[in-house]
């Protein structure tokens, strides 16, 4: 899907931008018919309010946007995605005064409201465009939009068409579209090769577990992305109940979003040297499936006694971590769709990260709220290192008292990160439960944007 600008050479009409506050000064500017028009409306300035104004033989000539009242306006972010589907068809520029950080927002809101999943049943794309704002980098924030529609694409693809084998099928397309390097690893290879807890995760499935590795770039810091990509989770042998399975295609939101944020990076010639893992298996239920109170032996050497087969995110971010450390990129990030106990301490909207590095814990909150992509940091909190140690075993999956789970994984985690100076791990969630503006229910990106737009601080380039 292309989610692009008008052609800046195009003709277009205005799309003026009201705040309530500036309501009698914009209708004032107004020709007399068109202020009648308004009125007849009865355009307020209300957010998400959409007035076309008509030319005197009825075609459009312009149209009117509320904007509400700041505190309204504070509520929510990508108002602006609420016209497209309220306008006429054509090109349309901006008009209004904005911050060049409302600027971006409203011009990314845009694209984005125009993002369909149409794969098995079609759906009309909005036929109003947007000419990309003065001020704005073009460029960005269309790479911005593709690789947020890539990642909402891969999610939203059920399970049934989007296994290990075409999660890596769209791994190496991200590859050849950007002249990055790949290398796949998988089924019994994972053993020999040093990644015995990814085997042991997706051994039980027909579709073989693998380990997928791109390279791009030849100079600059070095940047590694971690995804979780567990393509379906039943829950193995500690099996899920049905109401707790029906969203586990998304349990490959981590690869996704990794995958999305690695198609911006590439797209924008980011001077720096990034890796994307991707451990990439699904969690089912046969005859050799991994089993309760089983140890595995870890790439890092580590044991992990196996308390639920249903915490196997962990399991398989382990050794691909391991593998990342091995060389100390200048940072590592992981993402994934881990734990229930992160929804339920900040809700679907708001993924926590975990850091012991302060610095990049500010860079990354000050991007995530200049950016409009909610971030929230969680704390790496010692005195429970005590509940991942069961005693017979280095690590425990699956800690029981059922608190803090979301800390407790995040700790876990930590374990296979010794040599790395900078580290970070997102567990996000990877859906809108409701259809909100500019992100319809369904997959959705969390922390790429805010990720992206943190890089230059944190790896001073």
């Amino acid at each position: 899907m292309s989610l692009r600008f008008a052609d800046p050479a195009s003709p277009s009409l205005p799309l003026t931008l009201v705040p309530e506050s500036a309501l009698a000064e914009a209708l004032a500017r107004l020709p007399a018919p068109a202020r009648a028009w308004a009125g007849a409306q009865g355009f307020t300035a209300a957010l998400g309010q959409c007035c076309v104004l008509p030319d005197e033989g009825g075609a459009p000539a312009g149209a009117l946007f509320g904007l509400g009242n700041p505190a309204q306006r504070a509520r929510g972010r990508f108002h602006l995605a609420k016209a497209v589907d309220l306008l006429p068809e054509g090109a349309w520029h901006l008009e209004g005064a904005l911050s060049p950080a409302e600027t971006d927002e409203a011009a990314l809101a845009f694209l984005l409201a125009a993002y369909r999943f149409g794969r098995y049943k079609a759906a009309a794309s909005p036929k109003a465009l947007l000419k990309c704002p003065a001020g704005v980098n073009a460029a960005r924030i269309e790479a911005i939009a593709a690789g947020e529609a890539l990642t909402r694409d891969l999610i939203n693809t059920p399970a049934s068409d989007m296994g290990p084998d075409e999660l890596e099928a769209a791994f190496t397309a991200l590859a050849a579209r950007h002249g990055a390097s790949t290398r796949v690893v998988a089924g019994e290879a994972l053993l020999a090769e040093g990644f015995p807890m990814i085997h042991a995760v997706g051994r039980a499935s027909p579709r073989a577990p693998r380990l997928l590795d791109l390279r791009w770039g030849d100079a600059g810091p070095r940047l590694t992305l971690v995804g979780k990509g567990v393509c379906f989770d039943t829950g193995g042998l500690d099996l899920k109940p049905a109401a707790s399975m029906g969203l586990m295609k998304k349990d490959m939101g981590g690869a996704a979003t990794v995958m999305g944020l690695a198609e911006m990076i590439m797209a924008l010639g980011l001077p720096l040297r990034l890796r994307v893992l991707v451990p990439a298996v699904e969690n089912a239920v046969s005859g050799n499936a991994f089993r309760p109170q089983d140890i595995l032996i870890s790439r890092k050497g580590l044991t992990v006694e196996v308390n639920n087969t249903d915490a196997e995110g962990r399991l398989v971010l382990a050794d691909a971590l391991a593998l990342a450390d091995e060389e100390a990129p200048d940072l590592l990030l992981c993402m994934a769709t881990l734990t229930g106990a992160a929804r339920v301490a900040l809700g679907p909207d708001v993924p926590p990260f975990y850091t012991d590095d302060d610095a990049l814990a500010a860079a990354l909150a000050a991007a995530s709220a200049r950016v409009a992509d909610p971030l929230w940091r969680m704390p790496f909190w010692a005195p429970y290192e005590s509940l991942i140690e069961p005693g017979i075993a280095d690590l425990d999956n699956a800690p029981s008292g059922g608190m803090a789970g979301s800390v407790t994984a995040a700790l876990f985690l930590r374990r296979f990160v010794t040599a790395t100076p900078r580290f970070a791990h997102f567990d996000i969630y990877g859906w809108q439960p409701t259809a909100a503006p500019a992100r319809p229910k369904g997959a959705v990106g969390q922390g790429a944007r805010a990720i992206l737009a943190a890089l230059p601080e944190v790896l001073g380039i």
